[in-house]
């Protein structure tokens, strides 16, 4: 809506990116700050967080705090963007996949409050599917509409390989690999919305540059006509988490469940492919990736060998087996996440 004050009355300060993300930051951070005890409120009765049985013991008292809270602060990033951005295909493309995996996410948390059990929500083998058919049709569209199949490595500025129709499956594994991945370190108050800032800040640095033909070409980053405006839609974002983060503070108030997790990762391994960074994912979201291969090596450990490499799975569950308070574990994790993302900014220059 800012946008289209500038282009019909000529209030030049709307034409800026900058000017439109920013405020769109504030418009979603006050709006969640002022949304969320609301919510809180009313889902204390109604939709609290089943704890997973084989969770730390320290979990169970967790178990009458409220869930969900991802459709809140998601809900306050859309009308934020909504407000702020310029609509073309890239944003269209952003919001359809915020709302997808949000729906997605809704369904899985509904299933569990109204089963009363984690494992009550969607199956694992009907998230996935879901998932998949999502990230497919959001691959498809990038491919239509003719968005660049090359494959860039982190350091070089050169790419390396055309994936032509395959980077449609490859868009699709990393969408839903994020998306995952995000879910599956989002377990204790916190650990996932700090690093998802993070993500999403660098990525922001990318998307703005790549959407400037003079930066772009000065920093031998692809140019790609739009992709700019995801600006508004990052920031947007980021205003929201901060929001949400004001209550999920340890001790939390108010956990974002499925329907936060799962649309943050998809999100953050969409912009990703925005900025041809779909390799540079392992430092821009090390934290992610790293809970993942956790999982993955114990899971693989424990069929193969019938032994345990950690303690307990996700790695963060091994450092409380360990005896590390939740508020060590969660900073340390930060302190991780923002190092790694400071690594993937020099790749910009360092090429």
């Amino acid at each position: 809506m800012l946008y289209y004050l500038y282009a019909h009355y000529g209030i030049n300060l709307f034409h800026y990116i900058s000017v439109r993300a920013i405020i769109a930051f504030f418009i979603s951070f006050f709006i969640t700050l002022y949304l969320m005890p609301k919510f809180i409120k009313w889902a204390k009765d109604k939709a609290t967080q089943p704890i997973y049985d084989l969770a730390p013991q320290n979990h169970k008292e967790k178990s009458k705090t409220p869930t969900m809270g991802g459709v809140v602060f998601i809900t306050s990033a859309i009308i934020a963007i909504i407000l702020t951005v310029k609509l073309n295909f890239f944003t269209i493309l952003s919001l359809i996949t915020m709302l997808g995996f949000m729906l997605i996410g809704m369904i899985d948390d509904l299933g569990k409050i109204k089963g009363n059990n984690n494992q009550a929500g969607l199956s694992a083998k009907g998230k996935f599917i879901l998932q998949w058919a999502f990230a497919f049709l959001i691959s498809t569209a990038l491919y239509l509409y003719g968005f660049d199949t090359e494959l860039y490595i982190p350091f070089y500025k050169h790419p390396v390989m055309d994936l032509g129709i395959f980077s449609i499956v490859f868009w699709a594994f990393v969408i839903v690999g994020m998306s995952n991945a995000v879910n599956l370190t989002d377990g204790l108050d916190g650990l996932a919305t700090i690093p998802s800032v993070f993500s999403l800040l660098t990525l922001s640095i990318f998307l703005y540059f790549m959407g400037n033909a003079i930066f772009s070409k000065y920093l031998y980053l692809p140019f790609e006509l739009g992709v700019g405006e995801v600006v508004i839609i990052t920031l947007a974002l980021m205003g929201a988490l901060l929001g949400f983060l004001w209550y999920n503070a340890n001790p939390a108030e108010v956990f974002m469940g499925d329907s936060g997790s799962l649309t943050l990762g998809a999100l953050i391994g969409l912009f990703a492919i925005f900025t041809k960074s779909e390799i540079l994912l392992a430092l821009i979201g090390f934290v992610f990736i790293m809970e993942t291969v956790s999982v993955i090596i114990q899971v693989g450990s424990y069929k193969t060998r019938g032994k345990r490499i950690f303690k307990m799975a996700p790695i963060h569950h091994h450092f409380e087996e360990l005896g590390w308070k939740e508020n060590k574990i969660t900073i340390r994790f930060w302190i991780i996440a923002l190092i790694t993302n400071i690594i993937a900014i020099l790749s910009i220059k360092i090429r």
